[in-house]
C-alpha cells in the first residue's frame, strides 16, 4: 500500500485571500459611493421637493362649504330655505362589521334598501375616517331612539346639517325647481375648485338658472393632521362667501289662487306685468313636491311620477306646446291690418263654411249656421272661423309666418328658467326640411285658426298678450329681478333682455285690436261676456278652443262621446284693466272644453284677486256658453 503526502502552500493561499479582500472592499466602496450619491441627490438636489412633500403630509388644505343663498318672492315670502336636519352617519374605521351594524340600526331607525345602496356607493368614494351618511332627515322620534341606544354603536352618530327645503312644495315646484346631489354630468361642467366639499347643485328652475349667485364661494382652512389624516389643529382659515339671496317677481298670493283655480285639472297659467315683463304667476298643473329630490327620491316614488298620466314633472307653462286655437285671431287680425290684406270695415260672408276655389272640401265654422256678414271686429268678438280662413288664404303662409314671428311665436321668450320650448309657426321651408313635402294651400287655412302645425307655449301667449296691452312692446319675461348679499345687504339688479317694438307702423292697429278684445268680454255677443259680467274694471280677452283630435267633416263634436284625454283644450288670453294694463294672462285647461266655459272664468278670478284683493271661491264653476 502506497502513502500520499500533501504540503500546504501558504504563499498561494495568502494571494487568494488578498484578492478576495480587494474584491469585497471594491464592492463595499462602490456601494458606499452609490449611497453617497443618492444622499447627495436627496439632501441637496431634491431637497425642496421632499420638504414640500413632507409639509403636505403634515398640513392639509380643506374646503369650507358656503351657505346657499335663499329665494324670496316679491312680498318677502321664503320660497327656498336652508333648514337644519338630522342625518345618521357612520365613520367606517370605527366599525368592525358594517353589515351587522346597519342591520342593528335598522331595528331602531327606518333604513330602506335605497338608503343602503346609496351608503355603500358613498363608502367607496370616502376615506375610512370620513363620516358617511346612511339616512337623511331623521324625525325627532328617530333621533330620540338612537340617542337612547347610542352607546351600542361606536362610530355611528347623528349629525345636524343644513338641507334645502321648499315650504310651498307643489305650489312653486315648477318655478323654483330643486337642488340635488352632484353627479358625474355636473362635475364635467363645474369649476371644481369652487365646489370642493359641496354635495348639492341646482338641477331645475331658479335653483339651476341662478346657481352661480346662490352657490357663493368656497372657503378654505389649513389644518395640521397626524399620520392617519386626523385633524390636530387649524393653522389658517379663509371664510367662505355665502350665496346671494334671490328675489323673484312672483306674487305668492296670486300664485296660490292660480293653483287653486286649476286644482284637479291639467293645464298652465302665466301672468306677467305688461310694463316690464315681471312674471307674477307661473303655474303648471299638476305640480309635485320637490323636497324628496334634494337627497335623492326613492326609485318607487320617482317611477310613479314618471308613469303618471298627468305628467307632473313637465313644466307645461314653458315646455307645453299647444295649438292656440282662436286665441291666435287677434294677432293675425293685427298682421292683416299691418300688411293691408284687410281693412277694419271690410266684410266677409260666413255661411258656416269656407271652400277654396276649385275644391269641394268645406272648412267648417264652429257655428254651423254661419255668422252672416262679418268684419274684423265681429270676427274677433264672435270668433268667426270662416273670416280667418279667408284672411289666412289672402295673407299666404309666408306673411302669416312673418307676422306671427313679430309677436315672438316660434321662438323662445328667454324666460329665466330652463327647458323652454320654441313652439312652432309652420312655413314652406319648415315642411320641406322636416317632411320633405310641399306646402298645401289648405294647411294655410288651418293655420289661420290656430290649428294644424301651429304650436305655442303658455308663456309665449302671455308675452304676446302683454304686447297688445302695451301697444306693441315685446318684453322679456323674467322671474328674478335682484340679488342681495346676506351680509352687507348690497343689492345687485339682475339684467334681462331689453324690450323691442312690434314693427307695425299704424298705431291705430293696437287701439282697434284692444277694442275688439274688450268687446269679447264686455260686448253683447262676446264669447267671454259671462266672465266680464259685473266686473268693476274693464278687461280685454280672447277665448280659444283647440281640437286634440280631428272630427270628420260631416260629424258633430259630442263631448260625452269622447274620452277625456281627447277632448278639446280650453284657452283664454286677457289683460286688465284696459285703460292701464297691470296684468296679462294666458290660461290653458287641458281637455277643458270651451275657452269661455273653462278658462275665461279663471282669468276673472285672477284679476279680481290681483286688482281688487278679492278672495276666490273654492271652485271655478264652468259656464255653458
Amino acid at each position: 500500500m502506497s502513502l500520499k503526502f500533501y504540503f500546504k502552500d501558504n504563499i498561494e493561499e495568502s494571494r487568494l485571500i488578498k484578492r478576495r479582500i480587494i474584491i469585497a472592499a471594491s464592492i463595499v466602496i462602490l456601494l458606499m459611493g452609490l449611497l453617497l450619491l443618492r444622499l447627495v441627490n436627496l439632501q441637496m438636489i431634491k431637497h425642496e421637493h421632499f420638504i414640500t412633500l413632507s409639509q403636505n403630509n403634515r398640513v392639509k388644505v380643506l374646503p369650507i362649504p358656503p351657505i346657499r343663498g335663499l329665494i324670496y318672492s316679491r312680498d318677502d315670502i321664503l320660497l327656498a330655505e336652508n333648514q337644519p336636519a338630522f342625518s345618521l352617519e357612520i365613520i367606517p374605521e370605527q366599525v368592525e362589521n358594517m353589515d351587522d351594524v346597519i342591520k342593528a340600526l335598522a331595528r331602531i331607525v327606518s333604513i330602506q334598501d335605497e338608503d343602503t345602496r346609496r351608503f355603500y356607493k358613498l363608502l367607496k368614494e370616502k376615506r375610512r375616517h370620513d363620516s358617511v351618511p346612511l339616512r337623511y332627515n331623521l324625525d325627532e322620534i328617530e333621533v330620540a331612539n338612537f340617542a337612547v341606544n347610542n352607546h351600542l354603536f361606536p362610530g355611528v352618530e347623528v349629525v345636524a346639517r343644513p338641507y334645502r327645503r321648499y315650504p310651498l312644495k307643489d305650489i312653486t315646484s315648477h318655478v323654483i325647481g330643486y337642488v340635488g346631489r352632484i353627479d358625474d354630468n355636473d362635475m364635467a361642467q363645474l369649476d371644481n375648485s369652487n365646489y370642493l366639499g359641496i354635495t348639492h347643485i341646482g338641477k331645475l328652475g331658479i335653483e339651476k338658472t341662478y346657481e352661480e349667485l346662490l352657490h357663493g364661494r368656497v372657503g378654505h382652512q389649513q389644518v395640521e393632521v397626524n399620520a392617519q389624516g386626523r385633524i390636530i389643529r387649524v393653522l389658517e382659515r379663509t371664510a367662505p362667501e355665502p350665496g346671494k339671496n334671490i328675489y323673484l317677481s312672483l306674487d305668492v298670493s296670486l300664485q296660490k289662487v292660480a293653483v287653486e283655480a286649476l286644482k284637479d285639472k291639467k293645464g298652465a297659467i302665466v301672468a306677467v306685468d305688461p310694463a316690464n315683463g315681471d312674471v307674477l304667476a307661473l303655474v303648471s298643473s299638476p305640480g309635485y313636491d320637490p323636497n324628496p329630490f334634494v337627497n335623492g327620491i326613492d326609485a318607487k316614488s320617482y317611477q310613479a311620477l314618471l308613469e303618471s298620466k298627468s305628467t307632473p314633472l313637465i313644466n307645461r307653462a314653458v315646455q307645453g306646446k299647444y295649438p292656440p286655437g282662436s286665441v291666435i285671431k287677434p294677432f293675425l287680425g293685427a298682421v292683416a291690418l299691418a300688411y293691408g290684406v284687410r281693412t277694419k270695415d271690410e266684410t266677409t260672408w260666413c255661411p258656416g263654411w269656407y271652400a277654396l276655389k276649385g275644391h269641394e272640401h268645406r272648412y267648417r265654422d264652429w257655428k254651423r249656421g254661419g255668422h252672416g256678414h262679418v268684419n274684423l271686429n265681429t270676427a274677433i268678438v264672435q270668433s268667426c272661423d270662416v273670416y280667418y280662413y279667408s284672411l289666412a288664404n289672402d295673407l299666404g303662409i309666408n306673411r302669416l309666418y312673418d307676422g306671427l314671428a313679430n309677436f315672438g311665436f316660434g321662438e323662445k321668450t328667454g324666460i329665466d328658467i330652463s327647458g323652454e320650448s320654441t313652439g312652432l309657426v309652420p312655413s314652406v321651408e319648415w315642411k320641406r326640411r322636416v317632411y320633405n313635402q310641399p306646402w298645401y294651400q289648405g294647411e294655410t287655412l288651418i293655420a289661420g285658426i290656430g290649428q294644424g302645425a301651429v304650436l305655442t307655449t303658455p308663456v309665449q301667449l302671455a308675452v304676446a298678450t302683454a304686447a297688445v296691452a302695451s301697444q306693441g312692446k315685446i318684453v322679456s319675461p323674467h322671474l328674478a329681478y335682484e340679488a342681495r348679499d346676506p351680509i352687507t345687504n348690497q343689492v345687485q339688479i339682475l339684467e334681462h333682455a331689453h324690450s323691442h317694438q312690434v314693427a307695425f307702423q299704424d298705431p291705430g292697429i293696437w287701439k282697434f285690436i284692444i277694442e275688439a278684445m274688450t268687446d269679447v268680454v264686455h260686448g253683447a255677443y262676446g264669447t267671454a261676456r259671462r266672465s266680464g259680467m259685473d266686473a268693476k274694471y274693464k278687461f280685454a280677452g280672447k277665448t280659444g278652443t283647440a281640437q286634440v283630435i280631428g272630427i270628420d267633416q260631416n260629424e258633430a263634436y259630442k263631448k260625452e262621446d269622447i274620452a277625456e284625454e281627447f277632448q278639446d283644450h280650453a284657452l283664454f288670453i286677457a289683460f286688465a284693466p284696459v285703460d292701464s294694463p297691470k296684468i296679462a294672462v294666458a290660461i290653458i285647461v287641458e281637455n277643458g272644453g270651451s275657452g269661455s266655459g273653462a278658462a275665461a272664468p279663471i282669468a276673472r278670478i285672477l284679476f279680481d284677486h290681483y286688482l281688487l284683493g278679492l278672495q276666490p271661491v273654492s271652485e271655478v264653476k264652468e259656464n255653458n256658453t
